[in-house]
This record gives C-alpha cells, sequence and structure tokens, in this order.
C-alpha cells in the first residue's frame, strides 16, 4: 500500500515521503496513529494544501522533545531488584519498567513505547539505554540495576560486584583452607586435663 508520511518514521522515510508499505503496518500502525495517509488523488492536495501546517506542528514537537531529552539526556536511575549470585535477574527488566521509573523520577513523561529495547534487561550492572521522544530526538539514559542500594553505589563507581563477591568468597576459601591446615585436621584440644 501507498502512503504519504506525516512525519519521519524509522527506516521507511521523511515527512511527505510517498513509500509503499506492507498493508498490515499500514493499517495496523501508521493510519491509526495519524503518522501516514493513503497515497491517492485527494489525499495528495489536502497534504499539500496543509503541508506548512504539519511540517510546523512536527517543527513544535520536536523543540518540545529536545527540551525534555537535554533534561533527560545522561541521566541516571537505579532499579532494586532481585537476583541470583551469578548476577541473573529473577525476570527482566522490560521498557515499562524503565518508563516507570524515569516517570516515578520526575524527570518527564515517557511512555513505554518510547523505550528502545533490542532485548530485555535480564543481568545486574550498568546498562545504557535509548528514549526516543520523537522520531528525531533519541537520548540515553543509564539504569543502574542492582540487589541493593549499597550495590548500586558500587556499580556507579565502575566497581563489578560479582566479580568481587567471588574473589571474596575464594579468598575467605583459601582462608578457612589454611586455618584448617595450620590447626591439623582431626586434632582436638583438651581443656583441663592434666
Amino acid at each position: 500500500m501507498k502512503v504519504i508520511l506525516l512525519e519521519r518514521v524509522e527506516g521507511k522515510g521523511g515527512l511527505g515521503d510517498v513509500v509503499t508499505v506492507k498493508d498490515g503496518y499500514a493499517r495496523n500502525f501508521l493510519l491509526p496513529r495519524s503518522k501516514a495517509l493513503r497515497a491517492n488523488a485527494a489525499n495528495l492536495k489536502v497534504f499539500e494544501a496543509q503541508r506548512s501546517e504539519i511540517e510546523a506542528r512536527n517543527a513544535k514537537a520536536k523543540d518540545t522533545a529536545g527540551k525534555a531529552g537535554e533534561k533527560l539526556d545522561g541521566s541516571s536511575y537505579v532499579m532494586i531488584r532481585q537476583a541470583g549470585e551469578s548476577g541473573q535477574l529473577y525476570g527482566s527488566v522490560a521498557g515499562r519498567d524503565v518508563a516507570d521509573a524515569i516517570n516515578a523520577e520526575g524527570g518527564s513523561k515517557v511512555d513505554r513505547a518510547m523505550v528502545v529495547l533490542d532485548k530485555p534487561i535480564k543481568t545486574l550492572g550498568v546498562h545504557e539505554v535509548k528514549v526516543r521522544l520523537h522520531p528525531e530526538v533519541t537520548v540515553t539514559i543509564s539504569l543502574n540495576i542492582a540487589r541493593s542500594a549499597d550495590e548500586a553505589e558500587r556499580q556507579a563507581r565502575g566497581e563489578n560486584v560479582i566479580e568481587t563477591q567471588f574473589a571474596e568468597e575464594r579468598i575467605a576459601d583459601e582462608q578457612a583452607q589454611a586455618d584448617l591446615l595450620e590447626g591439623g585436621a582431626g586434632q582436638q584440644e583438651t581443656f583441663g586435663e592434666a
């Protein structure tokens, strides 16, 4: 189906472009969300008559998103989640969770559809996440996913808490083995016998 784009659509084109897309994509996404019009003679005339108004509306939306993006770009959010010893989360962090964290901080109004995640986040650590506030405005935020506030602070300083935990356990095991050898395995201390 041929459509006229009313805003920039990732991978398809920019404002005013006439592009061919799959019928389902046009019917289920572009047309209901007012991102495009069917490309026929009547709609082409309507679009050309309103082009300057549509471009002005798009520029205003882009400026608004740009101002919100300046506040949001580079910001960091801490999320406390349950995880196993290896750093694997019980569950995952999805776009909705990221949007809720941003909105809870009062940074700006972010919808879950604006959060760009290739796949859900399933491990502890600091993760970079892109937020698309407008088709032409994308910012990057930092998510610090940890098991506790103390662990989040350590991760923010750049420490890998999982490796540190394993190193501490290894040192404790080596110390326990050294204590066992030093004390002599199987010997009992006798108290009060003369």
